[in-house]
């Protein structure tokens, strides 16, 4: 069934509800639920590890990372060369 037989003509919807309301009415709305929520006691509350790994997410996100959330491993150290090894940098050839 296309959008036309579905009563659909195309033609944008006019904004209803919250979302005619003005950033500012929203925002205290929004505010008034979460009061609410948390004088019933049904809020999250974010743990300080929660909040850090959501955080980093969205830091990764916004930079463009999509897809690569987790960071990989940093590479294993080499093992400090010992004084006057000839394989070692700046050792005697």
């Amino acid at each position: 069934m296309n959008d036309a037989a579905k009563g659909h003509t195309g033609e944008r919807k006019e904004r209803r509800g919250f979302a005619s309301m003005s950033p500012e009415k929203q925002r205290e709305i929004a505010s008034k639920g979460g009061r609410a929520a948390h004088q019933k006691g049904t809020a999250h509350e974010w743990t300080s590890e929660e909040a850090r790994s959501a955080g980093r997410k969205g830091g990764q996100i916004s930079r463009g990372g999509r897809g690569r959330l987790v960071e990989p491993a940093p590479a294993p150290a080499a093992p400090p060369a010992a004084p006057g090894d000839p394989g070692a940098a700046g050792g005697q050839q």
